[in-house]
């Protein structure tokens, strides 16, 4: 069977002008057309289609509602999901929900439509050339939400009273116009504003505009007040434009996104796939996730990264800039590096004028904040790893997988400590916040605190349970501890297992492979290498990867060297010390020798992890790929880039694959399991070796689970064959390429292997090492290759953006785990 004819499901859900302008009989005609069964109806989210049939069907249904819809019809929000086969006999229109939900109401923001954006660049027309230009179709909703229900007087547009030719729109049922709240013209409406760097005004109007882009042009930063927030720009052509706004920022060599003036700019520097396209286009706008082709923008906007992020003009203000500059600019959040965006004008005068030359203001107030929301294609689909704006907030649904509808609890679940959102529970639906960031900072926790304020204000929640990480020391773990209400606590790798099963409408039981950089285990350890069984009941610690001590604690995360050392530390002993060459290697000098042995051999500041994001990082350090992380994940990243695998890939057809014969580094009897010839990468367009790292699967003995399921055994995947073999490699001088192509491939292998102790036919992806496309791509079509169900990340964040979810399931698991289907 060819990949396209494989059957599958779409659930899609829209939001916009989709009601009552016959959406749903347009929908059943053009399923029936393309052999689809499944259903059509109109809900509070909007309307919903949930459809079935072969592959490539479900993509050509996915493209052509976007481009036949209905005349009247305009979609604002299209989120869609790949769901496992349900077994539809029929398309039907099925009746539509009673009641509006508050998800209905509570609005993302939307990009600028066509129709704005032609009377925008029309000179005779009255808003030619205003910023601020939009209709019911398109514009600010939450960004600009003070309250509910969505009305003016509920909005940061309350201030501007609408002109005579503007009120004549907003109370025509005929315009579209009609009731569009933020509805305004350069008569009535807000106005831009050019400060300089002291906070002076410059100019005001299209004038200031136009300094702005003189200012991009001389190689200036420019602080420029969006829909959500501000962004940082400089132009994206100019090198040392570039290398002064990292200074400035403090963002050594994170990526920095990149704002091209249309799609076309966009096709000259970057390879772009008709998924990726559609996301780009999307009214979502978010930043997409694109290979480069060629070098014609400076490496400085991604150091060695051979992707770029990359977007399209999502506001008025953003076509004017980039049409009137001409080329791409920089568009990097407006505000300190892993601090919260800046959102309004005396705070973005104040905290980031060390880093801007003039800010581009406007008198519109910024209610609730909204990064730029990042997307990647995985497998053909879209990956969402960070939700802001376009996305969020938003709900999903869980009553009819999980069976919680008898559960009559409100619930705020705080999230993690990194990436921080926030989610709510009430009737049967999950509402996600946007992101928040990382709680590092005051600023920041102030921030997540609004965002539960504001949420749980709109969404007429009053939470009668408060659900946080397991850690004791995060900023979210401590405002739990400070609420007056019952708490609980649930553990990182169980919510990151939780919240893809809610993402992929996967039931328990099921087997999660929970990898990423740490969280606090229930044993007191670091986790992060996990395999966890979630059952109705709660989950067991099935297995996870050896652990080795991280010398400094911490700073292993900001230095891979560490974990390599703590790695070899845990093969070799001191005698690891007497490798001169290997120590060198990772840049130790002899005198730093003896505080880092005296470190590992007495344990001092060095916890032991079974983390996979370290176990990256020390692979990617060995191979010479950098002792030191700039940012968050770099090593894992430069790991995955060095794969060479850059090429959307598809599933092919193929034999057989046999792996080398190794010698064992111990008895056949220990080695319990591994995947030898089951966990091929039949993928087009990648660098193909049947060669394998050897692994072993251990059997330890265990007591009772985190759910007092009585287990007799753990088992432990031991990854030191592997590295030994990769010190072989890297003596007799193989390609850092085909090493790399190799170590992802044995992580597949493990994968499979696990699954195959294990005996759980449904396998779920989470953690943020599964933003790795190249892992992502081989695990999952190892798993399917030997028989069973993946399921990754697709809505919801891999990373820990996705965590207060699966706190949220956690916590109902526990008050009705006798109503789970």
């Amino acid at each position: 069977m060819e990949t396209g004819d494989i059957i599958s499901r779409i659930r899609i859900t829209l939001r916009g002008k989709v009601q009552g302008v016959g959406f749903r009989p347009f929908i059943y005609n053009l399923a029936t057309d393309l052999n689809l069964t499944g259903w059509v109806a109109n809900t509070g989210q909007g309307v919903v289609i949930d459809a079935e049939g072969p592959l490539s069907n479900l993509d050509a249904f996915l493209y052509r509602i976007e481009e036949e819809k209905p005349p009247l019809a305009h979609i604002q929000g299209l989120e869609h999901t790949y769901l496992q086969p349900e077994g539809y006999t029929i398309f039907e229109i099925r009746e539509s929900s009673e009641g509006t939900a508050k998800s209905f109401w509570v609005l993302p923001d939307v990009a600028t439509c066509g129709d704005c954006l032609e009377e925008m660049f029309e000179p005779q027309n009255r808003r030619h050339r205003y910023p601020f230009t939009n209709c019911t179709r398109c514009g600010p909703r939450f960004s600009i939400m003070t309250a509910l229900p969505y009305d003016r007087p509920n909005t940061s547009m309350d201030r501007f009273e609408m002109c005579g030719a503007c009120l004549g729109e907003y109370e025509d049922p005929q315009n579209r116009r009609f009731h569009a709240q933020p509805n305004a013209c350069p008569q009535c409406g807000p106005k831009l504003s050019y400060l300089d760097a002291g906070g002076t005004k410059q100019t005001g109007g299209d004038d200031a505009l136009m300094r702005a882009v003189e200012a991009l042009r001389d190689g200036c930063t420019v602080a420029v007040k969006g829909v959500g927030g501000f962004h940082l720009m400089a132009d994206a052509t100019n090198e040392e434009a570039i290398g002064q706004l990292r200074k400035r920022k403090q963002r050594e060599e994170k990526p920095l996104a990149v704002l091209f003036p249309d799609f076309e700019s966009v096709q000259q520097v970057c390879d772009v796939s008709s998924m990726e396209r559609r996301a780009l286009l999307s009214p979502e706008a978010p930043i997409v996730l694109l290979h480069r082709k060629n070098n014609s923008l400076p490496d400085n906007i991604a150091p060695g990264n051979p992707y770029l992020g990359a977007l399209l003009p999502m506001t008025p203000l953003h076509h004017l800039l980039t049409r009137e500059l001409g080329r791409p600019v920089i568009a990097t959040s407006g505000n300190l590096s892993e601090e919260t965006l800046c959102t309004q004008n005396d705070e973005a005068l104040q905290r980031l004028d060390t880093m801007a030359d003039g800010f581009l203001v406007h008198d519109r107030e910024i209610v609730n904040h909204l990064d730029d929301s990042i997307v990647r294609v995985v497998l053909g689909r879209e990956m969402v790893l960070r939700r802001g704006r376009g996305f969020a907030p938003s709900t999903f649904p869980i009553t009819r997988h999980w069976g919680f509808g008898s559960v009559d609890l409100q619930v705020l679940a705080v999230g993690p400590h990194m990436k921080n959102t926030v989610a709510l529970y009430k009737d049967g639906e999950i509402a996600l916040s946007q992101h928040i960031g990382d709680l590092v900072s005051p600023h920041s926790v102030t921030t997540f605190q609004n965002t539960i304020n504001t949420l749980t204000r709109f969404y007429e929640i009053q939470p009668e349970l408060v659900v946080h990480d397991f850690h004791p020391d995060y900023a979210s773990t401590r405002y739990a501890e400070d609420r007056d209400m019952p708490r609980d606590a649930v553990q990182h790798h169980f919510a990151h297992v939780l919240a893809c099963m809610v993402d992929n409408e996967v039931p328990p039981p099921a087997l999660g492979v929970s990898w990423d950089g740490s969280g606090y285990g229930l044993d007191r350890t670091v986790w992060g290498g996990e395999f966890l069984l979630v059952t109705e009941e709660g989950f067991s610690r099935e297995g996870h990867f050896r652990s080795f001590m991280l010398p400094g604690g911490e700073q292993a995360v900001r230095e891979p060297r560490r974990a390599a050392l703590g790695l070899l530390y845990e093969m070799l002993g001191k005698q690891v010390f007497e490798h001169n060459d290997l120590m060198s290697s990772l840049r130790w000098s002899p005198p730093e020798h003896d505080v880092l042995c005296g470190m590992l051999d007495k344990q001092i500041n060095a916890p032991r992890t079974s983390s996979a994001g370290r176990l990256f990082d020390a692979v990617s350090a060995l191979l010479g790929l950098g002792n030191h992380n700039r940012y968050e994940g770099q090593g894992a990243m430069r790991l995955e880039f060095a794969t060479g695998i850059f090429l959307s890939p598809k599933e092919t057809k193929t034999g057989p694959v046999r792996s080398p014969a190794r010698e064992p580094w111990i008895s056949e009897e220990e080695i319990l399991g591994t995947s030898r010839n089951l966990a091929a990468p039949f993928l087009s367009g990648i660098p193909w070796s049947d060669e394998r790292y050897t692994f072993r699967i251990l059997e330890m003995e265990s007591g009772k689970s985190p759910a007092e399921a009585v287990h007799r055994y753990t088992y432990v995947v031991d990854w030191q064959p592997m590295i030994e073999e990769i010190l072989s490699d890297l003596a007799r001088r193989r390609e850092v390429s085909e090493i790399a192509t190799t170590f992802h491939h044995t992580l597949a292998d493990i994968v499979v292997g696990m699954a195959q102790l294990v005996g759980e036919p449904r396998v779920v992806l989470s953690g943020g090492c599964f933003q790795n496309r190249v892992l992502t791509e081989m695990t999952v079509t190892a798993l399917r290759e030997a028989g069973f169900q993946p399921s990754w990340h697709q809505r919801i964040p891999p990373n820990d953006g996705g965590v207060a979810v699966g706190q949220i399931l956690a916590a109902l698991q526990k008050e009705a785990p006798k109503t789970m289907v």
